[in-house]
């Protein structure tokens, strides 16, 4: 194994969009006195959402690639999977500030939602399909084995 570089790479820039989405919502909450929640105001609901939609999806995905670069996975497999990543962070708020049912809304909104549900499910399966089935299979076989015997001396005990 080696640390992941690439990923960690992607992972600054991604810190720095995360930041902007930050002070975003901060100068949005300032501009409209609204400490708390979005007080009735599209552009900080959309801010928030934005900021709240990165954090839901960038630490998921991140682990997932740090993973499987470290397990042996192809740079190009990383840049791929992180550069997508990337994309759809940045899509992502163009749509959320997009008028509903415009272009740029379909385009900005789905292409970020069909680039993050891609790169969860892509990632999930390929972390699966590195696991060593077989051995766990047979560990899950000598523990079920083990807790049946561990029941049957239990049992004989407490009927003694």
């Amino acid at each position: 194994m080696h640390t992941p570089l690439i990923t960690a790479n992607y992972l600054a820039v991604l810190a720095l969009i995360y930041a902007a989405l930050a002070l975003q919502v901060i100068r949005l909450r300032r501009s409209n006195a609204a400490a708390f929640n979005d007080g009735g105001n599209a552009s900080l609901r959309s801010a928030i959402r934005a900021h709240g939609n990165f954090m839901e999806y960038v630490p998921i995905i991140t682990l997932m690639v740090a993973l499987l670069e470290m397990s042996g996975a192809s740079s190009t497999r990383i840049h791929l999977l992180m550069g997508a990543l990337v994309l759809s962070r940045l899509l992502h708020p163009f749509g959320m500030y997009a008028t509903p049912g415009s272009l740029r809304f379909l385009v900005c909104r789905g292409g970020s939602i069909f680039l993050t549900i891609g790169l969860l499910i892509s990632c999930a399966l390929s972390i699966l399909s590195r696991l060593p089935w077989a051995a766990v299979a047979d560990e899950i076989s000598d523990q079920a084995i083990a807790t049946v015997q561990f029941l049957q001396v239990i049992h004989i005990i407490l009927t003694l």
